[in-house]
């Protein structure tokens, strides 16, 4: 009797510690740990992040940190972290964030607008992902990637297509560079390739159209236009004569890229650069910036009329008056010039 009272009474206790410890575990593991108010929230991790780098970044949004790194430790975690953007939820307990820093890599959305070079670019999408720009500059003028695909720096401005892309926040310089240049080929499908072999020229040609097309104007619904008015010019074999490729080509020589330039004066146009339109026919070796699809497609789909001329109209802001004389070019040229000393712009 008296043995049966202590089996009964281990037995009691045992239970009573099982039942301690599964309280325990339950709170451990599947009890939510969370603490911010909105519905979920983003965590960065790097390549090469201890466990303890992971929890300096979810420290502020747990409710127990020393819980999370006994799951973690439990769970494996320490030995398996892959760096990424993950999204955790309101509510979520340590299993479920553990599991979602394991094997829910979230992309992001990475967009740039209209770059000037290559060293603006890496700046902007380092923004952006885990690359710093000197290893995104690094890979996009890699002389070896540059060989392999026959451009030069310049040049090589074609792959970058001014969009928003979906990319995974841990992407290398080198992955990020290779995918821009997959969406170039898919951006250059069989109906774009063929409206510029309709207008004789090649992509990157039409792309180096379409960078002066976009500097001269930033009305969108004028770019057909004034993509029309150089079509023209070249298919006459009249130089472009356009400003943006001197101002470009006097930075270029500098290397001053900051200093805006607002003037083109009549002693610029001597400069000797093969990107001084001034001075060479048809367009230029390489980008003066990055065009972005409206302009490349201003340029494929350009508008049809006669005009070879354009100037900047001070009567309305941003557009530009069309003339097909030189005569009335000049007219026009001239208002605008006087409109510029009015407002005292020299340079």
């Amino acid at each position: 009797m008296y043995i049966k009272k202590i089996l009964i009474a281990i037995s009691i206790l045992g239970l009573l510690l099982l039942g301690g410890f599964s309280i325990y575990i339950y709170k451990l593991v599947l009890t939510d740990n969370t603490s911010f108010e909105s519905e979920t929230q983003s965590i960065f991790i790097k390549s090469g992040s201890s466990l303890q780098d992971v929890v300096n970044q979810l420290h502020p949004f747990l409710k127990q940190t020393d819980d999370f790194i006994t799951v973690a430790k439990k769970k494996g975690y320490a030995n398996s972290i892959k760096p990424g953007h993950f999204v955790i939820e309101n509510g979520m307990n340590n299993n479920e964030i553990i599991n979602t820093l394991r094997s829910r890599n979230v992309p992001i959305r990475l967009s740039f607008n209209n770059q000037h070079r290559l060293e603006n670019l890496a700046g902007r999408v380092a923004e952006q992902i885990e690359a710093d720009s000197l290893e995104l500059l690094t890979a996009m003028t890699s002389q070896r990637f540059l060989d392999s695909m026959q451009v030069s720096p310049l040049a090589s401005l074609k792959f970058y297509i001014p969009n928003s892309y979906e990319f995974y926040w841990n992407t290398s310089g080198e992955q990020f560079r290779d995918r821009m240049v997959k969406f170039y080929h898919q951006f250059w499908n069989e109906q774009r390739q063929a409206k510029a072999e309709a207008l004789k020229m090649s992509p990157q040609e039409v792309m180096s159209l379409a960078a002066i097309v976009q500097k001269e104007t930033a009305k969108v619904e004028e770019r057909p236009k004034v993509a029309g008015v150089y079509l023209n010019r070249l298919q006459k074999g009249i130089k472009l004569q356009a400003d943006p490729t001197v101002i470009f080509a006097m930075q270029n020589e500098s290397q001053d890229f900051d200093t805006p330039i607002k003037r083109v004066l009549y002693k610029d146009l001597d400069l000797d650069s093969p990107y001084n339109t001034y001075k060479y026919t048809g367009v230029p070796p390489g980008l003066i910036a990055m065009p972005d699809v409206s302009s490349i497609d201003a340029v494929l789909n350009a508008e049809s009329h006669d005009y070879l001329y354009f100037a900047a109209d001070p009567e309305h802001p941003g557009y530009h008056k069309f003339a097909k004389t030189l005569a009335q070019h000049n007219r026009n040229a001239k208002a605008y010039q006087n409109w510029v000393n009015k407002q005292k712009i020299y340079r």
